[in-house]
């Protein structure tokens, strides 16, 4: 699988979407919280094998402080509130609708970037930011009373994974597996344990097991994918190849579940479609500062802002150490997205 990184970004991308149909489905049986605690610990289990790669492991409470509410703040909105909100919504409406609601996670990222951590929000940005709204209140609107609550209950876990992604691109001295480990770990328990004091556990060990399933295929595994692929394409084009997951869920929903597709979804899929074009394939080139520090965290050496030397790891391979930044002003272009961080200067 190493040798064809756009097939594994592509079926990141798919087992990402298939677990908003899959999800459905299960709620016919299993209470919401029960499922929100059961889908996260799948998808702690799903990243043990990336885990045992990296061969370094990092407790939690050994971080330094600001770390350690960046993750306890991941967890808490990425892992405990997200998905309950979520699957409440997902209750209410079509799993199509709520898949293509799924992409104002990003626009709720790049919102919080310009409102709260001071990127700068470009036109084109901007249009697809509009854009995606205009098509998220579309599908709302679409689905009746019924809808427009699922809408707000979806808009508010996308918000809270937005914050969530922040959080996560700030947290240095543990990876991204681990941190997904530590937020399933800890938020699948603490839904589950909420779930079982509002209800009995009357699930079957075939539904329990097939809900860790997609646990750890669509939010453990798809990660795994997701990384890997990641450090051949680059974040760029992964996370391009990424956004294709809520359009495999409208598929899925379609083939597995018998949801017919409305007008109204297929105009928000068109609207969306041109949104992503506009907000993906933004670049600005500008010159911008990055201050001395010193830290740990998951980097590559040709990102253009690593340039030091680590003997037997290749340029293109992203990895964790203790490394120095010196402080310097350069300009180069990239793209618009919360994980690059730095000071204006311009």
């Amino acid at each position: 699988m190493p040798k064809f990184p756009l097939a594994m970004a592509f079926l990141a991308a798919l087992l990402f979407g298939a677990a908003t149909p899959a999800s459905k489905k299960l709620l016919q049986t299993l209470p919401t919280f029960q499922l929100a605690g059961l889908l996260y610990l799948g998808a702690a289990l799903g990243v043990i094998p990336l885990i045992v790669k990296e061969r370094k492991f990092s407790w939690p409470w050994k971080l330094d402080r600001k770390t350690a509410l960046r993750l306890l703040g991941a967890i808490s909105l990425g892992g405990v509130v997200g998905p309950v909100l979520l699957l409440f919504g997902l209750k209410l409406a079509s799993s199509a609708s709520v898949s293509l609601w799924l992409n104002l996670e990003l626009i709720a990222t790049v919102l919080f970037g310009y409102l709260v951590f001071r990127d700068k929000l470009s036109t084109h940005a901007w249009v697809a930011t509009v854009g995606t709204l205009a098509a998220a209140t579309l599908l709302s609107i679409s689905e009746g009373y019924a809808g427009v609550q699922a809408g707000l209950l979806v808009t508010l876990a996308c918000f809270c994974w937005g914050l969530d992604n922040h959080f996560t691109a700030l947290i240095t001295g543990i990876t991204p597996a681990q941190t997904t480990f530590w937020k399933g770990l800890v938020a699948g328990i603490i839904n589950l344990v909420i779930g079982l004091q509002m209800d009995a556990y009357t699930a079957t060990v075939s539904l329990t097991a097939a809900a860790l399933f997609v646990g750890v295929f669509s939010y453990g595994i798809s990660l795994l994918l997701y990384i890997t692929s990641a450090q051949k394409l680059g974040a760029t084009r992964s996370q391009i190849i990424f956004s294709s997951a809520p359009f495999f869920g409208v598929i899925l929903a379609a083939t597995f579940l018998r949801e017919s597709i409305s007008l109204a979804q297929i105009i928000a899929i068109l609207v969306i479609v041109i949104s992503l074009v506009f907000l993906f394939f933004e670049q600005h080139l500008h010159a911008h500062r990055h201050e001395a520090t010193a830290h740990e965290h998951w980097h590559r050496h040709d990102d253009g802002h690593h340039d030091h030397l680590f003997p037997g790891t290749p340029h293109a391979t992203y990895h964790s150490h203790r490394h120095e930044h010196k402080a310097v002003t350069h300009t180069h272009p990239h793209w618009p997205d919360p994980y690059h961080r730095h000071n204006h200067n311009d």
